[in-house]
């Protein structure tokens, strides 16, 4: 290790010059002083040759103890130090604490022991060494010091066992989750790096190990951030820090319990950890840090706050409104992509031009289905408009009664449904010229009704079906536009989809006959011994696209004509971000020869 790295090679001067101010000097015999001198001389000027010389001078300095024995002891240490002999130098060094504990420059002889302790891979006894420092600026260098020899391991068990010793060095713990990152697998591991991270933060970004490559920071400080905040290099580079921002609840897990009420957190990150290293088969680094986000906002800003986060250049989450407003003022200040992987709401975007939809907004989906019922010319401009129970069914159709009426549509019933089909029967009311002669007289049950569509969206796999029987019963003809979360696609038969002309919204749309997709299920089922879950292909879809995109065009994005996805290895149905920061994509499905086709 050369000279740079330890900080011992530069206090020779400063050390012989305290001994020489010493008030004890006068109690030394001149000879010895002499000879101790020429000794240290020897040692500072570098030439091996004279290192035996001068070990055989100070040796005998040492053993006969007085004034100058500890400084003696420290430059024969130091020089064989110098010699590799790193034996010899351990020897010393214990010697030297042992007979001086209250030696006054005990934090040097500290700091050499440490560095010894690292060469001969005893990484215990130089931990145990370096935080009994005190001296601050000595205690600094120490830092410094664990940071590089720690940054060599490459000892996943190694590394996991110096962290159970010493569970509160943060040097420590940075390597540890690095090295998971870098290399790790493993579910447990990848939970403690979880754990770690949000302890201690992110490390500084790496290119590769054992080498640490350190990004220098500007002499100017941008608004909003702090003194030695590192300024973000906004070009492409070779590899991109993701934080993600996830309610894991690690304090409730339990890894014998197969269902979590927050699983979809954990198949999502499962897809994005699937998805990080096909982009390292593409020459595209991502150091993942996982953070355990609830809607905590003080937390939330907290973590974003912490120094190690000013490496982050994506955040995925988090998925509360608060906790994400918070990090999207801090993405917006300091040029990082913020990812919201399942929200619907186009606000969260709207003058945010760091935040982007994974998912079409539902003003968007509404868009599309109207753009599929001029497309498919679906008959007149009559429409009836319902919606199920939970408050996103509402906004959609909402959404979509604003859409058409802007398109002139005929709105000529709309309404909240829910029960039986024949409730739903029941409460369905066709009023306002749906005949030329009856212009404003009401439709009663027995009355057929020609209609150009019905829109349905409803989050209860339980509606479609009831749906479609309640428009047989009032005799509703024409085509159905439905929300793919209508129906088990499990439960009901294929005639649910084929009795009427039906199209549904389906945003998650995966085809399972593509290789794209049967690959990542192969994989992801040996992997995790489990199918997995829609959360699963969004996670990996998201990571894979805007970390090719980091990768094209860096952050923040200035050419959003290619912000799209332009290879077809995803698994749902792609990105399109040419327009705004919300998704353009949005899949609408139809059942023919017994699977489902995108129609548009």
């Amino acid at each position: 290790m050369t000279g740079k790295i330890y900080r011992i090679y530069l206090v020779l001067i400063g050390l012989l010059w305290l001994v020489n101010q010493s008030t004890a000097i006068a109690q030394v015999p001149a000879d010895q002083l002499k000879r101790y001198k020429a000794a240290v001389q020897s040692i500072q000027s570098g030439q091996t040759g004279d290192y035996e010389r001068a070990k055989f001078e100070l040796n005998a300095i040492a053993q006969k103890g007085g004034p100058l024995a500890p400084y003696a002891h420290y430059y024969y240490s130091l020089a064989a130090f110098r010699q590799k002999n790193f034996n010899q130098t351990r020897l010393m060094l214990k010697q030297l604490t042992t007979r001086f504990p209250d030696w006054r420059k005990l934090d040097e002889a500290l700091y050499l022991l440490g560095a010894v302790n690292a060469e001969m891979n005893q990484f215990e006894d130089a931990l145990d060494a370096l935080q009994t420092i005190s001296d601050p600026k000595i205690k600094a260098d120490a830092v410094r010091l664990e940071q590089y020899f720690l940054s060599r391991l490459t000892d996943l068990e190694r590394l996991k066992q110096l962290n159970r010793a010493f569970p509160n060095n943060r040097n420590v713990g940075l390597a540890l989750i690095d090295l998971i990152q870098q290399t790790g697998s493993d579910k447990d591991d990848l939970e403690l790096s979880d754990r770690l991270t949000n302890r201690f933060g992110v490390p500084p970004a790496r290119t590769s190990r054992p080498a640490a490559s350190t990004t220098s920071t500007a002499g100017t400080v941008r608004p909003g951030t702090s003194p030695g905040q590192p300024s973000r290099n906004t070009r492409p580079k070779g590899y991109y820090n993701v934080a993600v921002m996830f309610p894991f609840r690690l304090d409730e897990f339990n890894a014998d319990k197969r269902v979590r009420g927050n699983q979809y957190a954990f198949d999502m990150y499962n897809g994005i950890k699937m998805a990080r290293a096909k982009l390292q088969e593409e020459g595209i680094t991502v150091n993942l840090f996982a953070y355990d986000v609830e809607n905590d906002p003080n937390r939330t800003l907290e973590l974003i706050n912490s120094p190690a986060f000013a490496q982050t250049d994506l955040i995925i989450g988090p998925l509360y409104v608060e906790p994400n407003r918070i990090a999207s003022a801090y993405a917006n200040q300091n040029n990082i992509l913020l990812l919201n992987p399942l929200a619907t709401s186009s606000e969260l975007v709207t003058s945010q031009p760091m935040s982007f939809l994974a998912q079409p907004s539902l003003a968007r989906q509404a868009q599309k289905a109207a753009e599929l019922a001029r497309q498919v010319g679906l008959g007149n401009r009559r429409v009836a408009i319902y919606y199920g129970s939970s408050r996103k069914d509402s906004l959609l159709a909402q959404a979509y009664q604003a859409e058409l009426t802007r398109q002139n549509y005929q709105i000529v019933d709309f309404k909240k449904i829910s029960g039986s089909s024949q409730a739903m029967a029941d409460a369905m009311s066709f009023t306002a010229n749906l005949t030329a002669t009856r212009s404003a007289e009401a439709v009663t049950p027995t009355t057929n009704v020609a209609l150009s569509h019905v829109f349905f969206a409803s989050s209860n796999d339980d509606d479609g079906p009831r749906l479609l029987e309640a428009l047989s019963r009032r005799r509703v003809s024409g085509a159905v536009i439905a929300t793919s979360t209508a129906f088990d696609f499990y439960r009901n038969s294929a005639s649910t989809f084929t009795r009427r002309n039906l199209y549904l919204l389906y945003p998650d749309f995966i085809d399972s006959t593509r290789e794209p997709v049967i690959t990542f299920q192969e994989q992801y089922l040996a992997k995790r011994n489990t199918i997995p879950s829609v959360f699963a292909s969004v996670g990996y879809d998201m990571m894979l696209f805007f970390g090719r995109q980091l990768a094209k065009n860096g952050a923040p994005f200035r050419n959003r004509a290619s912000f799209r996805s332009d290879t077809d290895d995803y698994l749902l149905s792609g990105f399109d971000y040419t327009q705004s920061n919300e998704n353009q994509i949005v899949p609408i499905v139809q059942y023919e020869d017994g699977r489902f086709v995108k129609v548009n």
